[in-house]
């Protein structure tokens, strides 16, 4: 086996989930999903195809319906900016999950001892991605408000990013809104780093899954996205899924925005990955964006509710740093004294029954930091879980001497 790949560190969240998977008494949160069931006329449209008898490959990029619909969706969303153009359904591949756009991507571009700058913290996949196609990969970290109102909120330091992209860059990875930090990217910021991107040759991979996901006033009630300032020539792949904001984390059904030059040799890179989405779950699809309208405002302004419910309580708890995101589904907070996330995540688990996601697992710099996922259909979960860390905080305190966890 290559040595990349033996060196690739496993899931922290898996190994945190491992240790409580399986207790009824523990509230777990570590995971990136709402636990809310798909919407039933979404299900009945894959019952429907299955009876139908839809079990046969499709085409490597996807049904023609399917792309047609995402093209539509996206420029609803995207193409009335000064300067946007219409999203062509030649630009769109469809593929099973958000995970493989992304590394089809990163296949698509990235060669041994190419230089990738990767934003960070970020889900640990994008980052290791680049490193099993052979990258050198350097990070620039988003970095924390210690104080003030904003306490709490990573925020990116973009000299320092639009320095560290230069004519040997290969490929620029950002995920925004961000897992974990809730971090969103400004359309001065998106317009600079696509000016930059531009002048270097540099390629943009935008993680844009959580764009819907976006509590801040906006006309499109979506988040500020590249392909609002984009031509279709630029070198720049978005990756989209259906996962959160249709509840559909299970049925694995992504795509990928690109230039059309792409398109053609992406379709041969899904036959060699997976050949091409099930037929039924892109049924499925192709009902979940024809009524979107009764799923994803939904979605978000529960999500919001969760989140303002969550973060107040969080404030509660003595010298707790935690900011309300703009974007996502998480709460990422940090509990000063103990800065081994995972050693600290293992001890809620054992100790409270609480799951949370360690902070380390999405960058080194983020090790005293744990996300929480608060997407819940019971708000009085997220209370219950509150009052389960608050409970574990004071006995430490009680029955240990300051400590680093």
């Amino acid at each position: 086996m290559r040595q990349t790949i033996q060196n690739l560190e496993e899931s922290q969240i898996r190994e945190v989930a491992n240790a409580g998977l399986g207790r009824s008494d523990v509230l777990a949160f570590w995971f990136g999903e709402s636990d809310e069931v798909t919407p039933d006329f979404i299900r009945q449209a894959a019952i429907e195809s299955l009876q139908r008898g839809e079990t046969f490959y499709a085409h490597n990029l996807g049904l023609p319906e399917l792309r047609q619909a995402i093209a539509s969706a996206m420029t609803a969303k995207h193409a009335n900016h000064a300067g946007a153009t219409p999203i062509a359904m030649e630009r769109i591949a469809v593929t099973t999950g958000g995970v493989s756009a992304l590394m089809l991507a990163v296949q698509a571009l990235v060669d041994a001892g190419d230089d990738v700058v990767a934003v960070t913290p970020v889900w640990p996949n994008l980052t290791a991605q680049a490193l099993i196609m052979g990258a050198k990969l350097r990070t620039v970290s988003l970095r924390p408000q210690t104080s003030g109102p904003d306490a709490g909120a990573w925020t990116l330091d973009l000299p320092r990013l639009l320095d560290s992209i230069t004519p040997g860059t290969k490929l620029l990875i950002l995920n925004a809104p961000n897992n974990p930090t809730g971090w969103t990217l400004s359309r001065n910021e998106q317009v600079a780093i696509l000016d930059h991107c531009r002048s270097t040759g540099t390629w943009i991979l935008a993680d844009e899954v959580y764009e819907n996901l976006y509590y801040a006033p906006s006309a499109n009630a979506c988040a500020p996205s590249f392909l609002d300032i984009a031509q279709p020539q630029d070198r720049l792949v978005v990756v989209h899924s259906f996962s959160k904001s249709y509840l559909m984390t299970g049925w694995r059904l992504g795509w990928l925005v690109m230039p059309p030059q792409m398109t053609a040799a992406m379709g041969k890179l899904v036959e060699f990955n997976t050949s091409c989405a099930s037929v039924f779950t892109q049924r499925a699809g192709i009902v979940a964006l024809q009524r979107r309208d009764e799923v994803t405002p939904r979605v978000v302004a529960h999500l919001k509710t969760c989140r303002d419910t969550l973060i107040p309580a969080l404030r509660t708890l003595p010298d707790l740093q935690v900011a309300l995101p703009l974007g996502g589904m998480y709460a990422f907070f940090q509990l000063p004294g103990h800065t081994d996330s995972l050693a600290t995540a293992k001890r809620l688990v054992a100790e409270a029954g609480l799951g949370l996601a360690p902070g380390s697992a999405f960058a080194p710099e983020a090790a005293g930091w744990l996300r929480w996922c608060f997407a819940s259909k019971d708000l009085g979960r997220l209370t219950q879980g509150v009052e389960r860390l608050g409970a574990w905080l004071r006995r430490v305190e009680q029955t240990e001497s300051p400590r680093v966890a």
